[in-house]
């Protein structure tokens, strides 16, 4: 069951450095709050907690036109950042016709200034979270019906969150505000205490709340969503892999690895099957480190608990009802092309493209590439005459909406299945929503944390042996996308015969020592953006390594020969993070001078 977060908070707070309102406002009791002396205690505290739990996903559970917490589109704060992190990061392009949401096209081709809406929605959002985040550990402060251990856990929790939250705005935005529980007295709250500089580094301070929820949660929680220590540990390795400080994140994720256990006790590992991992039948398995919890069709009513953040990313037309956006990239495509010995082409993966429909109207025969291709691509790209779950054979331009702007291919991770629809998905608007998590952490991605750091180490062995862990998975038959008994009954049931050429295989031992730190380092950089495709990674990845300019410069170069839509694509140094949003800038004027500073170059 979805259910404990879920639950929305009803009381209405005001919300800290997401609106300019007066003092006499601040000061009035709003109609139907609740008072925070009937929070004080162990039932309204674990309410407000759930509160914070149910900001991760950033929706507005009462709203029919499935908006966002600060009142815009759901899609523009999906917690996932297909936006914000795959197409920036040249996993996809936006999709569509080029006018539909044109503002993400001027995010992702780097042209954006700092009006552009998206930014300001995705920070209102996250600080929604902190704010309540914050509140629930100021009145945890006040409680006298909680043992200091059961005290303890909540806070964990609530720190966690909350590093959560700002360490999503401090890998978008970089110089953020720090405002917590003791920033302001909660009941009467004074604008001016929200308007805090942002010159100050916050990296310190997510540390810090991730290691009090290392120190404190349990290694398992009763409620599948919660947050528990393995959970913090990862979180916490990662910030410091955010910093460089790759000595300090390997013991961690060391820990993770041979220590870790989920939340229903069983030990952390990789699934058999790599598309478990994306489907709401086989979630919350040993692979979920940490997931965003999302259902459907619970009785809850509306689409509240469904994620709305991917409501635009199914194929246009055909069983689906909107609106072929997030379409994968030709360049992340080539990615997936192996050679004789099953392994990538790390540096010249566009000098043997996989191939494509483009142009091919779908009343033509089309044959799909037959040479040597890592099977992941079939589970996180829909390419046509190739299986697309258990919908039937991928048929190109029917299901998409303009292939000279964006390309052939659909978004496949998101997409439920038909077979149990019934139960996963979620037609109750405009655009559908499905139950599938978000899986925040998932091992894989802790294992290649662990290689990244065995390789600046020096360890190369070790690195190569997570790659190939993670490797050896995708080379498993059993988990490889297999052709239909019946094409025109799709959910009949597969063969045993694999849907295309399929050839992938671990490193041959001593290939990391033999090649070096540096092409262990990027084999573990490739494999990252095979393994983790589609799900948000990959811009931040590049911004950390120092490599965005030259990678997605290149990626320009490169797709703007096959499509249309990053013709105008540029970036330069100032692009590594996004701009304050000018509403949050205008907002923070104190003294007749803005409190927040814009970044470098905007």
């Amino acid at each position: 069951m979805k259910t404990f977060y879920h639950i929305v908070l009803g009381a209405s707070f005001t919300t800290l450095l997401l609106a300019g309102c007066s003092k006499s406002f601040l000061e009035r009791e709003p109609q139907s709050s609740l008072q925070e002396e009937a929070l004080t205690n162990k039932k309204g505290v674990n309410t407000l907690l759930i509160g914070a739990y149910g900001a991760l996903d950033g929706q507005d559970y009462q709203d029919s036109d499935m908006k966002n917490l600060s009142g815009g589109s759901g899609y523009a704060v999906s917690p996932d950042n297909w936006i914000y992190g795959s197409v920036a990061g040249g996993d996809a392009h936006k999709g569509s016709d080029p006018s539909d949401a044109a503002s993400i096209l001027q995010i992702v081709t780097f042209v954006a200034n700092s009006s552009n809406g998206f930014f300001n929605d995705k920070w209102r959002v996250d600080y929604e979270g902190i704010r309540r985040c914050n509140f629930t550990l100021h009145v945890l402060a006040k409680v006298t019906d909680m043992t200091d251990a059961e005290k303890q856990v909540v806070a964990g929790e609530a720190r966690f969150l909350r590093a959560h939250y700002y360490s999503d705005l401090k890998k978008m935005f970089d110089k953020v505000p720090w405002v917590d529980e003791n920033a302001a007295n909660y009941q009467k709250l004074v604008v001016d205490d929200y308007k805090v500089p942002n010159d100050k580094d916050i990296w310190p301070m997510i540390e810090a709340d991730f290691k009090y929820a290392a120190d404190h949660l349990p290694e398992t929680q009763k409620e599948v969503g919660r947050a528990n220590k393995w959970a913090a540990v990862a979180y916490l390795a990662k910030t410091l892999l955010y910093q460089g400080k790759f000595a300090a994140a390997m013991p961690l994720l060391e820990d993770v690895i041979n220590s870790g256990v989920t939340t229903k006790g069983v030990k952390f590992g990789l699934m058999e099957h790599f598309h478990d991992n994306f489907d709401a039948f086989t979630e919350n398995n040993k692979e979920a480190v940490f997931s965003i919890q999302y259902s459907a069709n619970d009785g809850s009513g509306g689409t509240g608990n469904a994620n709305q953040g991917q409501m635009l990313n199914y194929p246009y037309n055909g069983p689906f009802s909107c609106c072929g956006f997030y379409q994968p990239s030709q360049d992340l495509v080539n990615s997936f092309r192996t050679d004789d010995d099953g392994l990538p082409y790390l540096d010249n993966f566009n000098q043997h493209p996989v191939k494509n429909d483009m142009g091919v109207p779908d009343t033509i025969a089309f044959t799909p590439d037959n040479g040597n291709l890592d099977p992941r691509l079939d589970w996180t790209v829909g390419r046509r005459g190739i299986p697309f779950l258990d919908w039937g054979l991928h048929p190109g331009m029917a299901w998409v909406r303009n292939q000279q702007s964006a390309g052939p291919y659909a978004a496949l991770k998101n997409v439920y299945m038909q077979v149990n629809q019934d139960k996963f998905y979620d037609g109750n608007s405009w655009a559908p929503g499905n139950a599938i998590n978000y899986v925040l952490i998932r091992f894989a991605d802790v294992l290649l944390m662990a290689a990244e750091c065995q390789a600046n180490a020096g360890s190369l062995d070790k690195a190569e042996a997570y790659v190939n862990m993670v490797r050896e998975r995708a080379a498993n038959p059993v988990g490889w996308v297999k052709e239909y008994i019946d094409p025109d009954d799709p959910m009949g049931g597969n063969t045993d015969e694999p849907a295309a050429n399929y050839h992938v295989s671990p490193y041959p031992a001593g290939t990391f020592a033999g090649g070096g730190k540096d092409f262990a380092l990027k084999a573990v950089r490739f494999e990252r953006k095979l393994e983790l495709a589609m799900e948000g990674h990959r811009f931040f990845d590049l911004v950390r390594w120092g490599l965005a300019q030259t990678e997605i410069t290149r990626y320009f170069t490169y797709e703007r020969t096959i499509t249309s839509d990053i013709a105008t694509g540029n970036f330069s140094a100032r692009n590594k993070y996004y701009p304050i949003p000018q509403r949050q800038i205008d907002l923070s004027v104190k003294n007749g001078a803005s409190v927040l500073k814009q970044n470098p170059g905007y």
